[in-house]
């Protein structure tokens, strides 16, 4: 039983005791009252009687008149005349008076008995008759029965509105506690709240203080680890001067769009070399020569908006992935570049002309790393012998597309769309330490095209994106899968796309769908891109919104913004899955390992499970199981595959 309950009881109960208590201790006063005034009323009538009766005695009927008249204009239970001499009654009435409205086991609980008063009748010196009057208590009943309702009510409310008060002045004091409830279920949450203003009870400001001081903690040494993980990814994959990515990450990321299925896409990689960097360290001096560095990577970071992954490869050779675009996109993009180099040479940065030369390469999934540098190296050296124009483009190593795949490509899909041409698989996430226990399943998708194969999530999600569609996919998706969890029970993963969460309609159409499936909620979780989370504000709406509707939230390919997870520490989110480009080879390169340490540690602290991506050796498994990862998912464990 809670503590207010407790206290509410004991109030009640206090309230019932002295209520108890002063009613029947008014009720008892008022009795003794109404006796000594039956007392007073029966003697008083008496001695009126004898004084009335002297002049009369001796006229029996003048005497039977009077005491008619005394016994019917009161509440008498009998009067009596009797003959001083010989006792013998001399007039007699006697009766029961009209019922003065108080019920009878009223009557009978306070029991008063009759009260009866005498008084002499003289005639002349001599004792002629003696007068008995006897009051029925019945009146005194009625009057202290209408008493007894007056403190009953007096006593009544004043009792409600002690309680009320009482339970008011409970909540009050005890608002601390509740607080206190909501600052561990935010710690289970992930979220760490202070409360601002103490209390001003003692005992609950010591507590509350102690509460606050441990919040405070637990968000230090939460923001320390993710601080130190920060901090190694960042000496591990990011270029201390420009702050863009190194050739390593780079290179993971390239590898990920080339060998891995449901990542793996086309589009172009683009390397900007700027020129003579030996020369410009010797005319402009290393300072001004790292702050160009650095103007150059801007540039680029405001071109790509995101979108891109961006890298400087080493001195003034920066790479750019640009993974679903074409050929004129990247043709775009070039020109854009090479104007934004314009611009820097024009501000006086450098007086080398040009400042930099851009080579680019389509590639495609299955190519090799090694021929697509081979392709920019000669790439870059066509647009150094070229005058007119200063960037050039390879096309060895991959095909360049028809003139009407872009046509081809919006046909198949709307067709697609429109008929659900698409194909559910499946991949199980598995407990790290127990493979043979499947947590929940990852829904992949797979189109089918008009001969019947199955075309992968790589090669035609880049073109949903590139005709607005990809929102369209995800309802369809939705209803799909909750088709078939309805006749399934295994928890289920969905990924969604940043489109999704950018258009109102289908949001809407998406938590109607989710609402419209009470009993699927707590089974399936829907699952956000890192590169594609939407504003702070909003995905907390969102989080709020699915928690409500009973479905989770879930993030995926997590860990090139590992800085935002004290951002992400208070959404409650179901768990973080980390990309698979930090996992490839985690038993060989021990830097990878550090930052995967640092990363279970933190998200360790917040009560966070870590899952695992694309693990597909043994050594990647063991390693893993080591540092204490919640769950992985990759083809050791299961190949993607229709539901069986």
């Amino acid at each position: 039983m809670s503590l207010f309950k407790q206290l509410f009881i004991a109030i009640c109960v206090l309230m019932l005791v002295s209520f108890t208590g002063s009613f029947l201790v008014s009720v008892e006063s008022s009795r003794e009252q109404q006796v000594n005034q039956l007392r007073a009323h029966a003697q008083d009538a008496a001695t009126a009687l004898g004084l009335s009766l002297s002049p009369h005695i001796n006229d029996a009927a003048m005497v039977e008149l009077m005491v008619s008249s005394i016994f019917d204009s009161g509440y008498f239970e009998s009067i009596r005349v009797l003959d001083s001499a010989s006792g013998a009654v001399m007039v007699e009435r006697s009766g029961v008076p009209v019922s003065a409205g108080a019920p009878q086991w009223f009557a009978d609980l306070v029991g008063l008995a009759p009260a009866s008063g005498d008084a002499i009748v003289s005639d002349g010196w001599r004792q002629a008759a003696r007068v008995e009057v006897t009051s029925h208590p019945l009146f005194a009943v009625g009057k202290l029965w209408q008493s007894a309702l007056g403190i009953l009510l007096w006593l009544g409310l004043s009792g409600l509105l002690c309680i009320l008060l009482g339970v008011l002045l409970l909540k009050r004091q005890l608002r601390p506690l509740d607080y206190m409830v909501e600052q561990s279920n935010a710690i289970a949450r992930r979220e760490f709240l202070s409360l601002p203003e103490l209390p001003k009870t003692p005992e609950f400001r010591r507590v509350v203080n102690a509460m606050n001081q441990m919040v405070e903690k637990l968000k230090a040494l939460f923001a320390e680890e993710a601080a130190r993980s920060e901090k190694l990814r960042a000496e591990a994959y990011q270029d201390s001067l420009t702050g863009l990515a190194n050739r390593r990450y780079f290179d993971l990321q390239l590898h990920a769009r080339l060998s891995v299925e449901e990542q793996a896409c086309s589009g172009f990689l683009l390397l900007l070399r700027v020129n003579d960097l030996a020369g410009l360290n010797q005319r402009l001096g290393g300072q001004r020569t790292d702050q160009l560095l650095v103007a150059v990577a801007g540039q680029l970071q405001q071109l790509g908006q995101g979108r891109f992954v961006m890298a400087r490869n080493r001195g003034g050779e920066f790479a750019l992935l640009a993974p679903g675009v074409d050929r004129d996109e990247a043709e775009q993009l070039a020109e854009s570049l090479v104007a934004a180099m314009v611009n820097l040479q024009r501000t006086g940065a450098s007086d080398c002309v040009p400042l930099a030369h851009i080579g680019m390469t389509p590639f495609a999934p299955g190519d090799e790393p090694a021929d697509l540098y081979r392709a920019l190296d000669a790439a870059l050296a066509q647009a150094a012998s070229q005058t007119l124009q200063h960037w050039a483009c390879s096309e060895e190593g991959a095909q360049s597309p028809a003139a009407d795949e872009r046509r081809s490509w919006y046909q198949l899909l709307d067709q697609a769309l429109e008929q659900g041409r698409f194909q559910l698989f499946f991949q199980p996430v598995v407990n790290a330490l127990e493979p043979s226990r499947v947590l929940h399943h990852k829904v992949l998708a797979r189109l089918v095209d008009e001969q019947g194969a199955l075309v992968p999530a790589g090669r035609f999600l880049p073109w949903l994106e590139r005709f607005g569609w990809s929102a369209r996919l995800d309802l369809a998706m939705l209803d799909w899968l909750l088709a078939h969890m309805q006749a399934h029970a295994e928890p289920m993963a969905l990924s969604l796309s940043g489109s999704t969460l950018r258009d109102p309609q289908a949001l809407s159409a998406l938590y109607e769908r989710l609402r419209q499936q009470p009993l699927l909620a707590g089974r399936l979780t829907l699952e956000l891109d890192e590169d594609q989370l939407p504003e702070q504000d909003v995905l907390e709406a969102l989080t709020q919104r699915l928690h409500a509707l009973g479905f989770g939230l879930g993030l995926q390919h997590f860990g090139g913004r590992f800085s935002m997870i004290g951002n992400l520490a208070k959404l409650g989110l179901g768990y973080l899955k980390v990309d698979g480009s930090y996992i490839r080879a985690i038993d060989q390169e021990n830097d990878k390992r550090l930052f995967i340490e640092a990363m279970q540690r933190a998200a360790n602290s917040i009560d966070l499970p870590l899952i695992a991506e694309r693990v597909e050796t043994e050594g990647e498994w063991q390693v893993l199981r080591e540092m204490g990862v919640s769950a992985v998912q990759g083809r050791l464990f299961g190949e993607p595959a229709p539901w069986r």
